[in-house]
Formats: structure tokens, C-alpha cells, sequence
């Protein structure tokens, strides 16, 4: 073999195997706050918020802005959405349920008027306040608000993650046809379908472990991962749409924050849907 063609290999395995050694670090974290105090957990997902929604809003930037943000990383819409984040979660904690949705209202509103002042895609810019400020409304809701707060949002975690693994690890090995090829072209559907066999056998192990209902959690997981696909899904058409390719860098070998979160954005806010509007138990056993 050329040395030409083993540059490419070996930076690849490399970057496999620092995406693998950074997820596990970031597990063995997100694990910990889960069963660690509230306060703990609230804070990092608003940290974690804070810098996903500095991702977004530099990437929905109009093209009249791009230099002007390159300049200045942290522009008001981010400061805005940072504010409102960090306030709506405060509100969560303190059980101020209502105000906590709309200081995110007003966050956005706030964030849409600015970007209309710079003529800087205000819809965009506006709509970036809620997709990042209501998934991290939705896990500390789940942790501190939900029964079996833990271990809901744990279980949460792991589907997603099994999810997210198992579609690399199969889209990899299968290949196959793509689902989408014109929004993410390395998106297979034997990706996508061995991700949710993932999902529901990890899911499923972690049931019974718990000693509850096995079957009714893998079928379950099995049919939620789909909408952690959607959201990886989702957040590869805005990249699309505004010629991104990565969101950012800040995690090696896993891009950007958003990069990394993309999937739990949708899982969690359905999740928060599923037990706090329609009092659905996920983990199939204990109490409501």
C-alpha cells in the first residue's frame, strides 16, 4: 500500500477512534448529573444550550452577516438566547412552570427583532431560541419534575445514544440505499433500521434491569428512535439549506454541540410530551 493511500486510512481510524473515546467521556458525564443533584444537571444543560444555540445562530447567518459574525463570534442573538435559556431553566427549578415557556417566548421574539434590525434571516434567528431553549426546558423538566425523574431521562439517553451508534455502525458495514440523499447522504435506510434494533435492545437490557415490562419497552424504543432519526435528520436539512457542513468543532471527532445533540433535541421534547401531557410511563414498571 502507497503511503498516499494509508494517509487517509489511518486519519480516519484515528478520528474513529477519538470520536469513540470522547463519547464515552461525555456519557460517563451526562450519566453522573443525571443521578446527581438537580442544580448540577440544570446547569450543564444550560451551558450545553448556551453553546448549541451560539452553533445555530452563526450558522443561519444571511451572507450579509457572515463576515460581521466571523469578527465577532458572540452577537446579540446569542446573548439573547443565552439570557432566556439560562432565566426559563432558573423558572423551571423553581416549579414557575408558565414563566419559564414564556421567557422563552420572549427570548425568541426578542431574538426575531434584533435579526430584523440587521436584516439577518430574523425567522431563523428567532426560531433557533425555541428549538435549543425547549429541549433543555424538556430534560430538567424530566429530571426534576417527572416521576422516576432518573431514571426516565437515563433511559432517554440510552436510546438515543444506541440509536445515533448503531446508525453509524450499520450505515458503515451495510451501506445500502440512502434515505435521503439529497439532505444527508450518508443516511442509509439499513443505518436507520439497525440504529432502532439498537435502541431497542439497549432499552430493553436497561428494563430488565430495572425488573419491568421487557417487550412493551423494546417495542417502545424500536418506534421512538425514529424521532431522535428525525431530528438528526432535521438539523442535516438546515445545514443543507445554509451550505454547512458541521455546525462547529468544539468536540473532537463529533464536531459541533449541535452536531452532537441533535437527535436528543427532538427525543426529549417528545419525551417531555409523553409524560407530562398524556402522564405516559416510559420506563414500563414502577410508579407514575
Amino acid at each position: 500500500m502507497s503511503q498516499g493511500n494509508s494517509a487517509p486510512m489511518l486519519r480516519t481510524a484515528g478520528e474513529g477512534v477519538l470520536r469513540l473515546l470522547f463519547g464515552i467521556v461525555m456519557a460517563v458525564i451526562a450519566v453522573a448529573l443525571t443521578f446527581g443533584k438537580p442544580v448540577w444537571f440544570a446547569v450543564v444543560t444550560a451551558v450545553m444550550m448556551m453553546l448549541a444555540a451560539r452553533e445555530w445562530h452563526r450558522m443561519v447567518r444571511s451572507p450579509a452577516q457572515r463576515e460581521a459574525a466571523d469578527q465577532k463570534p458572540i452577537h446579540i442573538q446569542t446573548a439573547l438566547t443565552a439570557m432566556a435559556i439560562a432565566l426559563s431553566i432558573t423558572a423551571l427549578l423553581l416549579h414557575q412552570i408558565v414563566i419559564a415557556f414564556g421567557l422563552l417566548v420572549l427570548g425568541a421574539a426578542a431574538a426575531t427583532v434584533q435579526a430584523r434590525l440587521r436584516d439577518d434571516n430574523p425567522l431563523w434567528h428567532g426560531a433557533g431560541v425555541l428549538y435549543v431553549g425547549l429541549p433543555g426546558l424538556a430534560l430538567v423538566g424530566l429530571k426534576t419534575l417527572a416521576p422516576q425523574g432518573s431514571q426516565t431521562v437515563l433511559g432517554l439517553f440510552l436510546i438515543v445514544w444506541a440509536a445515533d451508534t448503531g446508525a453509524l455502525v450499520f450505515g458503515k458495514l451495510i451501506g445500502g440505499a440512502k434515505i435521503a440523499p439529497r439532505i444527508s447522504p450518508g443516511k442509509t435506510w439499513a443505518g436507520t433500521i439497525g440504529g432502532s434494533i439498537t435502541a431497542a435492545m439497549v432499552f430493553a437490557l436497561y428494563i430488565a434491569i430495572l425488573s419491568f415490562n421487557v417487550p412493551l419497552a423494546m417495542l417502545f424504543a424500536f418506534a421512538f428512535s425514529f424521532v431522535a432519526h428525525g431530528g438528526d435528520l432535521f438539523e442535516s436539512l438546515v445545514k443543507r439549506h445554509f451550505g454547512t457542513k458541521d455546525s462547529g468543532g468544539l468536540i473532537p471527532g463529533h464536531g459541533g454541540v449541535l452536531d452532537r445533540v441533535d437527535s436528543l433535541f427532538a427525543a426529549s421534547v417528545v419525551m417531555a410530551l409523553l409524560v407530562f401531557a398524556l402522564h405516559f410511563n416510559p420506563l414500563f414498571g414502577g410508579h407514575l
